[in-house]
């Protein structure tokens, strides 16, 4: 494969990667975390880049069929539920209508007078959701409209936003507010599950496996090897746009004061760099980067739902269904989608860290099933708790057992442990099942 092709592929990546999320979370982060920034952005980097790009090389190289190899190590049930789950929360629950209503906050909203912000909310994710629909009927086409036009598009407006924020900055770096105070990491780490970058590789990654396979390339280590020199390029330009996001965030504080999203934030901010041709840039960019993330998994949730009802229902009207309810549930608006979001990305990410480090370290303990069944199932249980914490359905006694005797539970990694356990037990019946079964024959 050319090198411009492989160049093409980061790009796409990125631009699949690069929404809503990564856009509103940054900025949000650097203003609160404040002289606290450097650890806090690494905790985000961590999960929101890192992550990703171990998801990325754990699809290709399974050939982008993720759904078999879950089946076959840990249950077809447990794919199915978990893989549905998954694409609908990178899809039409939460990430596809976040790109819409993130466009609009940011694009269309500080234009609009409040007599005309709810039908002009309307409106507009109608027109963009009916552009994701004609930009994702063929799947085939998403590399060469994404990857080769509309990225490089997105680039060069970033670099503009992003020169003017380091050559004139809009103010003093704050102190460190709320959790960011004593646990900025851990805060880090954790608002990295809110892009959901590391659910969507597993779907960004079926799309590049199919795009490297449509130019002809079947060899699955050449596959692999691609994937990654393209994902390799994907996580360096997320990791200088997350760093440049972070610091527009913490110089802001001082002159705009704290605001209630990423998304407000980031609109202050560039009509404060720009004036009124600020909130233009930024309208342009919001809307290239959500568009492309909107296309990618709109795609990708199609294609899988196709595949796991069997052809049943085409991929065109699977795409119909998912653009549709996407238009609607992109009116509930962005701060209430956050805040419904959270819990359920909370108590899903730990199973699908998981799951990634387990696939790409099965060399080491021979791919053994018992070793992703426990390690998953003991994951399962206190990412739950975790989920319920975020939605504020605390139970009181569970929360301070596992505060005194689970370590990293009260700064929300308290899975870590419990996987590592889980995979150990499952890792020793594995020796056990196998000389049973020797003594038998």
């Amino acid at each position: 494969m050319k090198r411009t092709e492989i160049l093409s592929i980061g790009f796409m990546m990125f631009s699949i990667y690069f929404g809503a999320g990564n856009l509103i979370f940054p900025p949000a982060l650097g203003q609160a975390a404040g002289n606290n920034l450097l650890p806090a952005i690494i905790g985000f980097l961590l999960t929101g880049v890192g992550l990703p790009f171990l998801g990325i090389v754990a699809i290709a190289f399974k050939g982008g069929r993720y759904t078999e190899f879950i089946s076959e190590h840990v249950h077809p049930q447990f794919a199915f539920i978990l893989l549905g789950i998954l694409y609908l929360t990178i899809g039409p629950l939460f990430a596809i209508p976040r790109t819409a209503a993130v466009a609009f906050e940011i694009g269309v909203k500080p234009f609009l007078t409040s007599d005309n912000i709810v039908i002009g909310q309307a409106i507009y994710t109608t027109i963009f959701m009916g552009i994701t629909y004609f930009l994702a009927l063929n799947p085939g086409k998403i590399v060469d409209r994404v990857g080769k036009i509309l990225t490089p598009l997105l680039l060069f407006f970033l670099v503009i936003l992003f020169a003017k924020s380091f050559i004139t900055p809009l103010g003093n770096i704050l102190p460190a507010a709320g959790n960011y105070i004593a646990t900025p990491f851990s805060e880090g780490f954790q608002n990295g599950y809110l892009t959901m970058d590391l659910l969507a590789s597993i779907a960004v990654g079926a799309i590049v496996v199919n795009a490297v396979r449509m130019r002809g390339i079947t060899d699955s280590q050449k596959i692999g090897k691609i994937c990654i020199i393209g994902g390799f390029i994907a996580i360096i330009l997320m990791s200088c746009v997350y760093l440049s996001l972070g610091y527009i965030g913490a110089t802001s504080a001082s002159l705009l004061g704290h605001s209630s999203n990423g998304a407000i934030l980031l609109a202050d901010s560039a009509r404060a760099f720009f004036g009124p041709l600020g909130n233009i840039l930024l309208a342009i960019i919001m809307f290239m980067a959500c568009l492309t993330t909107s296309c990618g998994m709109s795609s990708a949730c199609s294609a899988h739902f196709n595949e796991a009802f069997k052809n049943k229902i085409s991929y065109q009207r699977v795409l119909l269904y998912i653009t549709l309810f996407s238009l609607i549930a992109a009116n509930v608006g962005l701060t209430q989608l956050i805040h419904i979001s959270i819990p359920f990305l909370t108590a899903m990410y730990p199973i699908v860290i998981v799951l990634v480090l387990l696939s790409l370290s099965s060399r080491w303990w021979q791919g053994r099933n018992n070793v992703y069944r426990w390690s998953l199932a003991f994951t399962f249980i206190f990412s739950i708790f975790d989920g319920i914490n975020a939605a504020g359905l605390q139970i009181n006694y569970i929360n301070a057992l596992f505060n005194a005797y689970i370590p990293f539970y009260p700064v929300h990694l308290g899975w870590i442990c419990p996987a590592l356990l889980g995979a150990l037990i499952g890792y020793g019946l594995s020796f056990i099942n196998n000389k049973e079964t020797a003594s038998c024959n």
